[in-house]
């Protein structure tokens, strides 16, 4: 007598090939700073926004009133290079394993582009890393003058 399967067969989860690679990427920029290479000055002031994934509504709605913002950029430079105020990179997948880039994210980089922002849409690894060199290559911007400080808030100076 045969067994009767009664559940469904076990499927594979779905690989996150954009995650793996941008982790990748995140590795590399680090080995790059450890190396005390040009690129590598960016490891210390590039964050990743975590604002996808799957979400509940109550979740999503939650991170909505806190700020969360649809379509931003997976990767943000904190350092102004060649006249722009930082860069935004909207990082994918390599082809053939890429998402689509959704239009909140085309918005977003438009939003960062026309703010005097680098804005960026890197398709995999390798393209990430040409972006960040190519970035990381250009002079500081320089300000002119002396910076002007805020006075509202609490001084984090003291």
């Amino acid at each position: 007598m045969r067994a009767v399967r009664t559940t469904a067969p076990h499927r594979a989860s779905p690989r996150d090939y954009e995650g793996s690679e941008q982790k990748a990427l995140m590795s590399w920029l680090y080995g790059e700073w450890r190396r005390g290479s040009e690129v590598g000055q960016a490891y210390p002031v590039t964050y990743h926004v975590p604002n996808g994934g799957q979400r509940n509504k109550r979740t999503g709605a939650e991170l909505k009133a806190h700020g969360v913002k649809s379509g931003v950029s997976d990767l943000v430079v904190m350092e102004a290079r060649g006249g722009l105020h930082g860069l935004y990179l909207e990082f994918k997948a390599t082809p053939p394993r890429h998402a689509a880039t959704a239009p909140s994210q085309r918005d977003w980089l438009a939003l960062a582009d026309e703010r005097g922002y680098g804005a960026v849409l890197a398709r995999g690894l390798e393209e990430a890393r040409a972006v960040l060199r190519e970035y990381m290559a250009l002079p500081l911007t320089e300000v002119a003058g002396e910076p002007l400080r805020l006075v509202a808030g609490t001084d984090w100076r003291k």
